[in-house]
């Protein structure tokens, strides 16, 4: 089954769901992409400055690492195609006009919004209830 493109019935079918844990980034340098397999990332990204991983708080606290802050994912369950136009902003959008930062890793099937823990309730009340941006929404 291919994702859904449509903007509107993507908004109307988000259904946030709040992950257990806690989520933290760190960045080691000199690393490559598989190094640290064994800490089980969520996700992982090569940058210029070393390799990025995100981690559960517990695998970051055994491997020594340093973070600077704390963060819960929450996954939208619709399956979103890579190739939907505008989920991205209005997620966004809606958790900014709340004063939330969101750090949106997109994968095969779902999206997963990376929200500082203190305002993880605020920010699955914001996605549980979307009503978007008017100016993302309207055909």
């Amino acid at each position: 089954m291919t994702g859904e493109k449509d903007l509107t019935k993507l908004l109307a079918s988000l259904s946030p769901h709040l992950m257990d844990d806690d989520f933290v980034f760190c960045t080691v340098r000199d690393a490559t992409y598989g190094d640290f397999a064994e800490l089980s990332p969520l996700a992982s990204f090569q940058e210029d400055e070393g390799l990025s991983l995100l981690l559960t708080r517990e695998s970051a606290d055994r491997a020594g690492f340093r973070y600077e802050s704390i963060f819960k994912c929450i996954t939208l369950k619709v399956h979103s195609s890579p190739e939907a136009v505008g989920l991205t902003a209005a997620v966004s959008c809606q958790l900014a006009e709340r004063g939330i930062s969101a750090n949106i890793a997109a994968a095969c099937h779902h999206d997963h919004v990376l929200v500082p823990a203190e305002k993880a309730d605020d920010a699955l009340s914001a996605l549980e209830a979307f009503g978007g941006c008017a100016n993302l929404t309207s055909s």
